[in-house]
């Protein structure tokens, strides 16, 4: 019975390390002109199934963006990148204790002239049933992605 218990509970001290790690890719197009481009607007993407999520991710991807003197362009203004993000997320139960969202931030960057995609980031984690900790967990996973967004000003 110890080496049961024992076994349970090594299991779940390696699951939830795996859960609750965070993971960060990006990827770009070393051809892309990343120092010339100055302005962006947003284009469809994958919605967040929060509006408020999905409110708190655009503001962190523009704070990003201002961060590297990107500015949104104005209404009659052709941006030089357009933005979308993508909210993937599963509910998953641990143990029938507490539910979580297990999901996958995805920020794609493409050129307005040659409409290819020249950059994306993408974040995986584990999200919390409170507000505050996954507006936190928005924010941190951003700031990582955009630290690997390429232009003259990193």
């Amino acid at each position: 019975m110890k080496v049961r218990t024992l076994g349970a509970f090594v299991f779940a001290v390696l699951f939830a390390a795996v859960a609750h790690a965070d993971n960060f890719v990006a990827t770009s197009d070393s051809a892309a002109p990343f120092s010339s481009y100055n302005t962006y607007a947003w284009t469809a993407g994958t919605t967040s199934p929060d509006p408020l999520t999905e409110r708190r991710i655009h503001a962190a991807v523009e704070a990003q963006f201002s961060g590297k003197v990107i500015r949104l362009a104005a209404p009659d203004e052709t941006p030089d990148i357009y933005v979308a993000t993508h909210v993937l997320t599963r509910e998953q139960k641990d143990f029938d204790i507490k539910t979580y969202q297990p999901g996958t931030l995805v920020i794609d960057v493409y050129d307005a002239k040659t409409k290819k995609m020249v950059w994306r980031g993408v974040a995986t984690g584990t999200g919390s049933d409170k507000p505050s900790k996954n507006a936190d967990k928005i924010e941190k996973a951003l700031t990582d992605l955009f630290r690997r967004y390429p232009s003259s000003l990193n």
